[in-house]
């Protein structure tokens, strides 16, 4: 007996040890089930501990109930543990009548030595100097048994099951939890029948400590998007910032905040103002909620120094962001690009002596460009009940309204501007290949819920013109061929889709090519309607000024309907 009281001395202060190599290794993503187990193995051994200073009735009483808080409730935090290792997901329900079923349980200690509930009669009595307490069993210990061991099985199979379903789970992860369900068993249900006078049952609590601390060393190594995210942030490789739904600012790491210096000066759960970095974060924001798939876009550092060589470039990507698995706002992170730029940058200056050969290769390359958009566009077109034909009238319709508009000379076109509206002009409709067979080539009448799909071919159209000129070097000609695709079905009176724009919020070249694309659809057959004659056509798009198109472009049009008529006619009699 003396050497059963000697081991309880040394193993509660083993396992604060252990506790305290535990605190030292935490880490931000370890699950708190981990926590709890180092947290209740020393109360637990302390119970023991007491046992073998103890000589009253009372503090043998208390040191069982301290004792009974390991037996209680540290089995449903190692089969919790099993659980979320094995990647097997439980409701938080769950968990709750877990707990309360535990809580149950010690509650029927706490009534050792005030009824039989738990124990059913209990003496105690000193034998060579240590005091001893004897027990009979209740009702209570019955089911507290019967709960471990439901919980031990239930721990087995889960760790049994992801041994062979989940390859995602690490074996050496699981073996060691088998070892510490094994171990556990055989402390609480075999040590007493073996060791008379030993209550192995926290020797076999310090070798499951030991386990799992062999198990916390490793555990973060096989949570791969932590640790390469950590590593990044340690490296200063990348920036983030969180926001909530009501664009109320949450926070950010350092790197984020020097690339942001505004960052440091905006308080928590502050609402984003004005000022030029604001507006840039709201910007993102923005286009990501349009389309959350619009989410990766380019910020510049600019150089102390002046020197335009120093520029840094950052990808950022915003994304939503999440508290276990709900929305709770958005995380925009940045990531360094600077080096893949400069090394683009030094390729193109490396070749700038066979600069006559570059750009006659240039010239070629932009002409298969235009050629591959309009065949794309026409692969398009081609997918529609429509006669054929209308992205190349289109374009030459927008080619003559832009000549009128700038010999009015009300509108300041300049050459960049107009031979970008031109070249984009036929990719208006490419959001079409996203919509279904079934609807854009349904002969009939759509339903609303069909037009409802008919009209996201604006903001898709958008999205993939983005994509294909996401590198290139023509801002104008990308600004102008989104803006064409995503707005050309507003309306001046701002009853138009996707986003309902109305007036001068509508870019100048969507209202532009919202008349070529009318006019042309009024004077050609398409599936659901017959053409219409000239002056019919020319009736309907003056009555719309105002309504429908920019009523600044009603003279324009009036001077570009002769031509209109005449390239039309011409168009029939071939």
């Amino acid at each position: 007996m003396e050497l059963a009281y000697l081991i309880y001395q040394i193993l509660f202060p083993l396992s604060i040890a252990f506790a305290a190599i535990y605190i030292l290794m935490w880490h931000k993503h370890f699950d708190v089930n981990f926590t709890m187990i180092f947290t209740l193995i020393p109360i637990a051994c302390l119970g023991y501990f007491f046992t073998s200073f103890t000589k009253t009735e009372e503090g043998a009483i208390l040191a069982v109930k301290l004792s009974y808080i390991g037996g209680c409730f540290l089995q449903m935090f190692i089969l919790l543990s099993i659980l979320d290792l094995c990647r097997i997901r439980i409701h938080n329900r769950t968990r709750a009548l877990l707990f309360l079923i535990c809580a149950g349980l010690y509650s029927s200690v706490l009534t050792i030595g005030h009824g039989g509930h738990f124990y059913s009669s209990h003496s105690f009595e000193m034998i060579d100097g240590y005091g001893v307490l004897h027990r009979e069993y209740g009702f209570m210990h019955m089911v507290f048994c019967w709960v471990l061991c439901v919980f031990f099985l239930a721990g087995l199979i889960c760790i049994v099951y992801s041994w062979f379903k989940k390859k995602q789970v690490p074996k050496r992860i699981l073996g060691l939890l088998i070892v510490t369900d094994l171990i556990c068993l055989l402390s609480f249900f075999v040590g007493k029948r073996v060791f008379d006078n030993f209550d192995i049952i926290p020797l076999g609590y310090i070798v499951a400590e030991f386990v799992f601390l062999l198990i916390a060393y490793r555990i973060n190594l096989y949570d791969v998007s932590d640790t390469v995210i950590d590593s990044m942030v340690q490296e200063h490789a990348i920036g983030y910032l969180s926001f909530d739904f009501k664009y109320r600012y949450l926070g950010s790491n350092e790197t984020a905040r020097e690339l942001i210096p505004g960052l440091s000066e905006l308080s928590v759960d502050s609402v984003l103002g004005n000022s030029n970095f604001e507006k840039t974060i709201r910007r993102f924001i923005d286009a990501f909620k349009k389309t959350s798939r619009m989410k990766n876009f380019i910020f510049k550092v600019d150089a102390s120094s002046g020197d335009p060589n120093n520029d840094r470039f950052y990808n950022v990507n915003v994304n939503y962001l999440y508290d276990s698995y709900r929305k709770k706002g958005y995380i925009i992170t940045f990531t360094d690009d600077t080096s893949n730029r400069k090394y683009i940058k030094l390729l193109d200056n490396y070749n700038d002596r066979l600069k006559n050969e570059v750009e006659a290769k240039t010239k070629h390359i932009i002409e298969m460009h235009d050629n591959l958009i309009m065949s794309l566009a026409m692969l398009v077109e081609s997918r529609d009940n429509s006669t054929g034909g209308h992205v190349i009238r289109t374009r030459e319709s927008v080619r003559i309204l832009t000549e009128e508009i700038r010999k009015e000379g009300k509108l300041m076109l300049n050459d960049e501007f107009c031979n970008a509206l031109i070249k984009a002009a036929p990719m208006h409709d490419l959001g079409k290949i996203a919509v279904d067979d079934a609807i854009l080539r349904k002969p009939g009448s759509l339903t609303d819920e069909e037009f409802e799909i008919m009209k996201s071919h604006a903001a898709e159209g958008a999205l993939i013109i983005h994509k294909i000129l996401l590198n290139t070097d023509d801002d104008v000609f990308k600004t102008v061929a989104e803006n064409v695709a995503h707005f050309h079905h507003e309306r001046w009176d701002g009853s138009g889709y996707p986003d309902g724009l109305s007036g001068e919020n509508i870019p100048l070249e969507s209202r532009i090519m919202a008349i070529a694309d009318v006019y042309d659809a009024l004077v050609n057959n398409r599936f659901y309607k017959g053409a219409i004659g000239f002056n019919e056509a020319n009736d309907i798009i003056m009555e719309g000024m105002g309504s429908h198109f920019d009523p600044a472009l009603k003279s324009a049009y009036e001077k570009a309907r002769p031509r209109f008529e005449e390239y039309y006619s011409r168009l029939k009699e071939m």
